[in-house]
């Protein structure tokens, strides 16, 4: 059953390639969605797919996603939508 997950990630996470650092590992994990940096200088991230991928998603998102980057926090709400995302996309 496919599951969605909005995530804010908050600390060093604009301008140190976390955006595309996230796309790489979700690509990997077989998840779909978007990253995209946010005024406040945070990322927001929305995670679609299996439960399993997502917390794995999520969980390297807690561990600090690229090494350049430094999380201090990530909080994470499911999501509910009748969108469907084929892939994982970079937003401005």
């Amino acid at each position: 059953m496919a599951y969605s997950m909005m995530s804010w990630i908050y600390g060093r996470v604009q301008g140190v390639g976390f955006r595309y650092s996230t796309q790489r590992e979700a690509q990997r994990l077989g998840v779909t969605g978007y990253a995209r940096n946010l005024d406040d200088g945070s990322v927001e991230v929305l995670a679609c797919g299996e439960k399993q991928q997502i917390d794995q998603l999520i969980a390297w998102l807690k561990a600090g996603g690229p090494a350049s980057a430094r999380v201090e926090r990530v909080d994470s709400e499911p999501y509910h939508s009748d969108k469907r995302w084929d892939r994982f996309e970079i937003r401005r």
